[in-house]
């Protein structure tokens, strides 16, 4: 049973704008007791969207409580990233989402979208965008690579 986000799935957005999460996705986000989905203007500035479920909305409260609330600027400035900005989108009988034009307009999808599991998130993408990033990123994996089997 997958208990997080793999893979790299390109589907179809509807003139409507609604785009069918990949089931395996559905079936972590239920795993997760998350109805729905939420979604963020990727914290990195790049043109996606950072998606997840209940679990990281957990994680996310319980590395906030090491601030105070009031008297922490450190607070606010994380809080408003994740919880100011998250937004949740419900499912409908058919596994489909309706994304906000802001966000189709964000990422600049038009008629796919291409979703990347990240393990805990999950990334969206347009598809034509994402070739170049996926080429950048996987050689900075590379990079990082250690023959010798150490952490670098």
């Amino acid at each position: 049973m997958q208990d997080c986000f793999t893979e790299t799935i390109v589907n179809k957005l509807d003139a409507k704008g609604r785009v069918s999460i990949p089931a395996a996705y559905r079936q972590v986000l239920a795993r997760q007791e998350t109805e729905g989905v939420y979604f963020l203007k990727a914290v990195s500035g790049e043109p996606a969207l950072t998606g997840f479920g209940n679990g990281v909305l957990s994680q996310m409260r319980e590395q906030l409580k090491s601030f105070n609330p009031i008297f922490s600027k450190g607070y606010a400035l994380r809080a408003h990233a994740i919880f100011g900005q998250a937004r949740h989108l419900s499912f409908d009988d058919e596994g489909r989402i309706r994304l906000p034009d802001d966000l189709i307009g964000h990422v600049g999808i038009e008629e796919r979208v291409a979703f990347v599991g990240l393990g805990d998130t999950f990334e969206v993408w347009n598809p034509d965008k994402l070739a170049a990033v996926e080429r950048r990123r996987l050689a900075e994996a590379r990079e990082l690579f250690d023959a010798s089997g150490g952490q670098s």
